[in-house]
């Protein structure tokens, strides 16, 4: 029998998980600034011979630990940076969703800490992510650096991102992850918190075995090395319109230059057991957040990821790239949660999964100058052909979680 194509370096056989939902195909986090159209080197969501994923033991394990224990080691860790000469002794990123808004109250309110945060804001704000960002500041009572990208810059990577990685997300994502080193070292702030490690749902469990964020994602050796959008910053420096000061706020820290700082990036997760639908009900309580006023295309929510309308195409994209939809990854978080049985699970998958994400898709295609056309082009090239198969001129998953593929 003939060898399907596969695409990123996927697994070849598609495997679900026996306790939640997510199968084998789901990518580990990568350095985005590492990040290329093969995904040379990429890790993918490891299933035991137990059947049982990775995400899903580290749930099984975070309910050995004293969580006693962790909070007394985060309040040691809080005293060695508290001050009380005016400044501030850590640094929150977020952009005002309920995890920021969990952290950066927590150590405040409850600490007797004094958070600077900042926020790369998202590519486009929804009304009401927005709404929620300034609660966080004004009724949260927060001093904030919002860091506004050059809007020409953003809109080239992001196009950039689509047409060469079918990853909308990217130009947020390094923002989000490179910001904070960068304002904490112009601070003089050694502290900073992010909220969950990627462990928490699927990177390889031995990253969650301490506290400290890798530097290898938020600092660079030669810019040389560095992508963006999946293209070396050489080629974009000649190709395109731009200096190279418009691309060095997406580019991470020099490492030469953090290590002569004393910062220090923690998860917050390691310390307090996270919870994300916690973190929602303490952001309703503390700044009036509020969810979405209808359901997320793609998924049964309302309060996952809604500050940015591409969030939504962002995750159909990992549906088109890796077989798995927005509801798979909250229906998979919730079960482990144990908010949702996995049948409950199967069936909102069934429902949601794949949705496309139409209510803000023109928006975002006039955005970064894209015809819906040549979007859905590139929707079939970036399918690998081990997930789908075309029957009578329509695209369906050869596998899936309620195993009614094509192959299944």
């Amino acid at each position: 029998m003939k060898k399907i194509e596969t695409l990123y370096n996927l697994p070849s056989e598609v495997i679900f998980c026996k306790k939640c939902i997510m199968s084998n195909q789901r990518p580990a986090s990568i350095p985005e600034f590492k990040h290329n159209k093969k995904r040379d080197g990429a890790k993918y969501m490891q299933i035991d011979s137990d059947g049982i994923c990775d995400a899903c033991h580290q749930t099984e394990k975070k309910e050995l630990i004293n969580w006693n224990d962790r909070e007394k080691q985060l309040v040691n860790l809080l005293n060695k940076h508290r001050r009380n000469d005016g400044k501030y002794d850590c640094l929150v990123p977020g952009s005002g969703g309920k995890d920021s808004v969990y952290q950066a109250h927590i150590l405040k309110y409850k600490y007797g800490m004094h958070p600077l945060l900042t926020t790369w804001p998202p590519i486009l704000y929804t009304d009401y992510g927005y709404e929620n960002f300034k609660n966080w500041i004004e009724i949260g009572g927060f001093d904030n650096i919002t860091y506004k990208q050059n809007g020409k810059v953003m809109k080239l990577l992001t196009r950039l991102s689509i047409e060469n990685l079918f990853h909308p997300f990217q130009t947020f994502i390094l923002g989000q992850k490179n910001l904070a080193p960068k304002i904490a070292a112009n601070f003089g702030i050694d502290l900073v918190f992010y909220g969950e490690n990627e462990a928490e749902y699927g990177n390889p469990i031995a990253d969650n075995s301490k506290s400290l964020r890798d530097k290898s994602y938020f600092t660079m050796d030669h810019i040389d090395d560095m992508l963006l959008a999946g293209t070396p910053v050489s080629e974009i420096l000649k190709k395109y319109d731009v200096d190279l000061v418009d691309l060095m706020t997406f580019l991470p820290l020099p490492a030469k230059e953090f290590e002569k700082t004393n910062i220090q990036i923690h998860y917050l997760g390691y310390y307090l057991k996270w919870i994300p639908q916690e973190a929602y009900y303490y952001a309703v309580e503390n700044t009036n957040f509020k969810a979405r006023p209808f359901r997320t295309q793609g998924t049964y929510s309302k309060y996952n990821s809604i500050d940015d309308k591409i969030d939504d195409l962002h995750y159909y994209t990992t549906y088109i790239k890796y077989g798995i939809g927005r509801a798979t990854y909250d229906a998979s978080q919730e079960i482990r949660n144990k908010h949702l049985t996995r049948e409950e699970g199967q069936a909102l998958v069934n429902r949601f999964d794949g949705e496309f994400p139409d209510r803000y898709f023109d928006e975002i295609m006039e955005y970064i100058g894209m015809s819906s056309e040549r979007f859905f082009e590139l929707c079939d090239e970036f399918r690998s052909p081990h997930l789908w198969k075309q029957v009578n001129g329509e695209w369906k998953l050869r596998h899936n979680v309620n195993k009614t593929g094509t192959d299944d």
